[in-house]
């Protein structure tokens, strides 16, 4: 477990998280959103299903995570 929260739980029983959604988001709030929570994790969920299940990763491997990214590794992954 990361920090104080699981995978899954409840993305509005995170107390304090701010989520941040991108400005690229479509009308219909198809888009993730993040918060940086207290101890140094960062959650992600669903913007659709806010009350639905955040998934929670240290900052390493959101760290991890981003530079692939920019690196272009997911780039296959869009459909």
């Amino acid at each position: 477990m990361n920090g104080m929260f699981p995978n899954g739980v409840a993305a509005d029983s995170i107390a304090g998280a701010r989520w941040r959604k991108a400005s690229a988001s479509d009308p219909f709030d198809n888009c993730v959103e993040v918060a940086r929570l207290a101890a140094g994790e960062v959650a992600f969920r669903n913007s659709r299903f806010p009350e639905g299940p955040a998934l929670v990763f240290t900052r390493a491997e959101v760290i991890a995570f981003l530079d692939g990214a920019k690196r272009g590794e997911f780039d296959g992954m869009t459909v």
